[in-house]
């Protein structure tokens, strides 16, 4: 059985307006980052008439910060979790052909330094023993890699690992530290768009089931064993009355399950810094590969080319208030070093700094001494408030969100008595349905695409690259709306890559409330580094006549934005002038 899209799916009038008619619903999921996207979309294939809400957007707390990688865990086989590594691999593979304009092949390249290091630490890490690793040699490095290779068998689409040794290795990175000898490279993924993956997540159920429903924007205000009280944005109360609630707020799981009225103890999250820096001289030697290395206090470190620039992660802090994390000046300037470490010839410093992000990961509370330590796995832990079960979903992570989202929907199906119709393992994701994976169905696709941008075939490429397959959806509208006498193919005179009418196609088609949805989650805008206030200024005034904001609502979503850059991102641009451009600062958090 296949699952059929549903074209228009309910407006959040519509959704707001069905819930105060009849509140009862099956499940109820808070939390709409990557677990909770990925669980209702599989609930909603299911039929199961789900509301998933959150406070923030769709996919705005860590799912929104993470490295950015779709990866099978290479340093998981140094703690025997072999069933994770297992898991990872294949669930990589298969995002690999399901969200195939997103998540792409990386080749990965992993530097060492002797032939026989890290293996009495390794041993020590296999048995659960604390032990650091500053240098992981050759040997070691080919059995860790022959045993990833054994366990990304399942449905495989790239190459083998290999080994380039001593002169090869500083003609392929001639800046690397001169005391690598050898280089081993293997392949994982990276995913472009983070957040557009978990917005088409949920659009995706919305379009499959009219029983599933999504609200973006809303505040839990309270359980009072009957229902669960919610108020929108601007003061709009309402209630549900759910079967199920499964609590999928990642690091804020514990503070929802209070609200709802018990005090639980189930996450001891760590903090994940990152940057995008300006680096040329990196850049280009890096050739399109992620370096996955060691530093000389046993953290491990990447670095990979990312938009046009540098990507550099990740620290590993704990953080028990996952409202104030930001990548802090310490974090910057510690994964800079880091850098300066790997390539001491290449001049680096926080000015080259474009952007930083952070968020929180959602990880079983734990006293490991080293964070690093603590298990990426996942769990689902039950409790009961009031008379409701309400499941928790603790920890987890990008590459794994569809093989957990298929244990909890299965746990919820057999609670609700029902049976799985569609399983997802090959099932395509938003973008990546009926993407053109040879040359002729990618020819016809520019071609047909191509027609509906004027003839720019540059520019049906950005819309296939940028969107996938949902492009086409963009490029229609962009060519209806020219057509009624509106010049919507008109390239943004602050964003010469985006056109007036993708921004309007977005704003009206893609759940977007605040201008910041526009800016750092459904359009990389921001996270390209290309956040300035002349673009600030432009994009606000296309989505307010899109959505019908008023001048003065216009100037507090642009506000919001400039607080947004600077207290979670680490960059200053100053208000009121429109043709300034986003400088790198100090961070005023």
């Amino acid at each position: 059985m296949t699952e059929s899209l549903n074209p228009a799916p309910l407006t959040r009038q519509q959704t707001l307006e069905r819930l105060r008619g009849d509140p009862s619903i099956s499940v109820l999921i808070i939390g709409a980052g990557i677990n909770g996207a990925g669980l209702f979309r599989d609930l909603a294939l299911q039929g199961v008439d789900t509301l998933i809400v959150d406070k923030q957007d769709f996919c705005a707390g860590a799912s929104a910060a993470p490295s950015r990688l779709i990866h099978g865990g290479l340093k998981y086989l140094e703690t025997g979790e072999f069933r994770l590594v297992a898991q990872s691999t294949r669930e990589r593979n298969l995002l690999l052909r399901n969200a195939p304009h997103v998540v792409h092949p990386l080749r990965t390249a992993m530097p060492t330094h002797s032939w026989w290091g890290g293996i009495w630490p390794s041993i020590q890490r296999f048995f659960r023993r604390p032990a650091k690793i500053d240098d992981r040699g050759i040997l070691i490095s080919e059995v860790g890699l022959t045993l990833y290779d054994f366990f990304g068998r399942h449905f495989r689409s790239m190459p083998r690992h290999s080994v380039m040794l001593g002169r090869k290795v500083h003609r392929s990175l001639p800046d690397i530290r001169r005391d690598v000898r050898a280089l081993h490279t293997y392949y994982d993924a990276a995913i472009s768009q983070a957040e557009r993956l978990g917005f088409e997540l949920i659009d995706d159920g919305c379009r499959t089931h009219r029983g599933a429903m999504a609200l973006n924007h809303v505040n839990l205000v309270g359980a009072d064993g009957e229902a669960v009280m919610f108020e929108d944005e601007k003061g709009g109360a309402f209630t549900v009355k759910p079967q199920l609630i499964i609590n999928a707020g990642g690091a804020w799981i514990d503070e929802i399950n209070r609200q709802l009225g018990r005090e639980t103890r189930h996450i001891g999250g760590t903090k994940g810094g990152h940057l995008i820096i300006d680096v040329p001289a990196i850049r280009r030697q890096l050739d399109g590969r992620m370096i996955y290395f060691g530093t000389p206090d046993g953290r491990i470190c990447l670095i990979y080319p990312f938009m046009n620039h540098v990507l550099v992660g990740a620290t590993d802090i704990r953080c028990t208030e996952p409202d104030q994390a930001v990548c802090d000046d310490d974090e910057r300037d510690y994964m800079l070093e880091a850098v300066r470490y790997l390539f001491p010839g290449v001049a680096i410093g926080p000015e080259q700094v474009r952007y930083r992000y952070s968020g929180v990961r959602p990880l079983p509370r734990s006293d490991a001494a080293d964070p690093g330590q603590i298990s990426r796995d996942h769990a689902i832990v039950e409790d009961r408030i009031h008379d409701w079960p309400v499941l928790s979903l603790v920890g987890g992570k990008w590459t794994t969100f569809r093989g957990f989202a298929e244990e909890v929907a299965d746990d919820v199906l057999a609670r609700l008595g029902r049976r799985r119709e569609i399983d997802t393992r090959q099932l395509a994701i938003g973008g990546g349905r009926d993407y053109p994976r040879d040359a002729a169905s990618r020819e016809a696709w520019l071609s047909r695409v191509t027609a509906l941008c004027e003839g720019d075939r540059q520019r049906a490429i950005t819309l296939l690259d940028r969107y996938g397959t949902r492009g086409e959806a963009v490029g229609r509208h962009c060519a209806r709306m020219s057509a009624e006498g509106v010049n919507r193919q008109r390239p943004l005179a602050s964003l010469a890559d985006y056109r007036v009418g993708e921004i309007d196609f977005v704003c009206r088609f893609e759940r977007v409330e605040h201008l910041a949805d526009v800016l750092f989650r459904r359009l990389p805008i921001a996270l390209s580094g290309q956040l300035d206030s002349a673009v600030i200024d432009e994009v606000a005034t296309l989505c307010g006549a899109a959505l019908g904001w008023a001048e003065t609502l216009r100037r507090e979503e642009i506000d919001a934005v400039y607080e947004i850059a600077t207290r979670q991102h680490g960059v200053t641009l100053t208000s009121g002038q429109e043709n300034s451009t986003i400088s790198t600062q100090e961070s005023t958090s």
